[in-house]
């Protein structure tokens, strides 16, 4: 072995102490399955593990056959390329697979993953995972450490030297996916990972480019806005014990309740392309959760170009799912981003969204059950044909009451967004919504600094902000 593998070795068995010794500062609790250079017939589902975790949950060996057969052969379709496989495996993984034990019996859904309860899992990793060829044109690879959540393979982890930028790790992830190597592994796969001691972890998804991995940080529980950025994020000084930056960023993504909130909540499929959260979205996000939970509204402001539409996504998936009767309404002041939320954001990610065409419409289709989450240009709540922020407000909700069917009530638990919240609430129009729609939650989200001028105006109709 070179100097340089002996090198890399210490990373890699530092790294391997950090999820399995429990001796070791801020232990993962992983079980160490091994090093699986010279074991034959490594996959990214590795059957009797699963086969013994869904024994435990108290499955008959017929359903844990039928659920086997089902699940690998989703994993195993070569005749779709990467994306439509992980796909079609991360459906499976996230809602259960669907099988019907006996030809006329309903069919039953089981679940690979206990995604409420984390502890019930089991959680391994692998060291040198010798994966053979997907074909004879191809080559075998070896990926330094692998996740395996109840013998699932959802995460890899390249690891390089100090001296050696983690843009080569990041590139040795990205041949690994290619067909002439072995591509069928990264069918399970959620999280890409490469990392050193001085650079720290970047992450991504398959097929993620190199330009767009992203680096995690955590935010401080103590920081608070307007204080110094660089104590916003905890360090290694935070982890008593904790000298890498790489052991900081693995001990924050990695640990069990995180690695299956990361993987359940924040992945989205958008348009052929897997996408997973910043960490502005999911600390956002989860800000927000806790907001509606206790039906309390607010606003996320988050820089130009941090993302904020997918934090809409995210919440309003969230919200679908944990809320009874939920409803959304996405509203935006201007056509192009109006078109924007429906065409480019929702629809890729695949969340059917309805545009409201006229405010009639806008109207009608809030007092109807039906459909759940719509979109709307902010003056639709107006006059016909005005826009103007600074319409007078009295004459704007007379008008509307005029035009509202006497039994109006929005339906179902209604949650709205409203885009760039400081121009349309900083008027008058904010008036008109909170008249027609007194019991909805309004949450608003902004990338501009809030001015005096509109500043207080804005806090008043959200109630202060949910994240920055």
């Amino acid at each position: 072995m070179t100097n340089i593998g002996q090198i890399e070795r210490k990373t890699q068995q530092r790294v391997l102490r950090l999820f399995t010794d429990k001796t070791y500062p801020f232990y993962l609790g992983y079980t160490y399955l091994g090093n699986w250079e010279e074991r034959e017939g490594n996959r990214n589902i590795e059957p009797e593990l699963l086969r013994g975790w869904l024994k435990k949950r108290g499955h008959s060996e017929a359903l844990i056959g039928k659920v086997l057969y089902e699940f690998e052969k989703a994993a195993a379709d070569t005749s779709k390329p990467l994306y439509d496989r992980n796909k079609d495996v991360y459906s499976l993984l996230r809602y259960g697979v669907p099988v019907r034990l006996e030809v006329g019996q309903n069919k039953k859904t089981v679940q690979l993953i206990d995604w409420e309860h984390p502890e019930q899992n089991d959680f391994g990793v692998a060291e040198e995972v010798a994966v053979a060829a997907a074909n004879a044109k191809a080559h075998g690879k070896r990926p330094d450490v692998v996740l395996y959540v109840n013998g699932i393979a959802l995460g890899v982890l390249e690891l390089k030297r100090s001296t050696v930028s983690v843009a080569e790790g990041i590139r040795q992830n990205l041949d690994n996916q290619k067909k002439e190597f072995i591509q069928p592994f990264f069918s399970t796969i959620q999280l890409v990972m490469a990392g050193n001691d001085t650079e720290g972890l970047r992450y991504g998804t398959t097929e993620t480019k190199e330009k767009y991995y992203l680096k995690w940080k955590e935010e401080h529980p103590d920081w608070k806005p307007g204080v110094d950025t660089d104590s916003k994020y905890l360090t290694e000084s935070d982890y008593p014990g904790v000298n890498s930056p790489l052991d900081v960023a693995l001990i924050q993504m990695c640990n069990k309740a995180r690695l299956l909130d990361f993987i359940h909540n924040f992945v989205v499929f958008d348009g052929g392309t897997k996408k997973l959260c910043r960490h502005n979205q999911y600390f956002g996000v989860r800000a927000a959760q806790a907001y509606v939970k206790r039906r309390g509204g607010g606003i996320i402001w988050q820089t130009q170009g941090s993302g904020k539409s997918m934090v809409m996504v995210w919440l309003t998936k969230w919200i679908r799912e944990k809320v009874n009767d939920a409803g959304v309404l996405i509203v935006t002041d201007r056509e192009e981003l109006d078109e924007q939320i429906h065409e480019r954001v929702f629809k890729p990610a695949g969340e059917e969204i309805y545009r409201t065409h006229s405010g009639a419409d806008l109207i009608a289709k809030l007092n109807a059950t039906k459909p759940w989450l719509i979109c709307s240009l902010i003056h639709k709540f107006g006059a016909k044909n005005s826009s103007d922020g600074d319409a007078d407000a009295e004459d704007f909700i007379k008008q509307m009451k005029q035009a509202l069917p006497t039994d109006f009530k929005a339906k179902g638990n209604l949650f709205v967004m409203v885009d760039e919240c400081h121009r349309t609430q900083s008027g008058k129009l904010h008036e008109a919504m909170k008249e027609i729609l007194p019991e909805a939650i309004f949450i608003g989200f902004t990338s501009t600094p809030l001015l005096k001028t509109d500043k207080q105006t804005t806090l008043e109709v959200f109630g202060g902000y949910i994240h920055t």
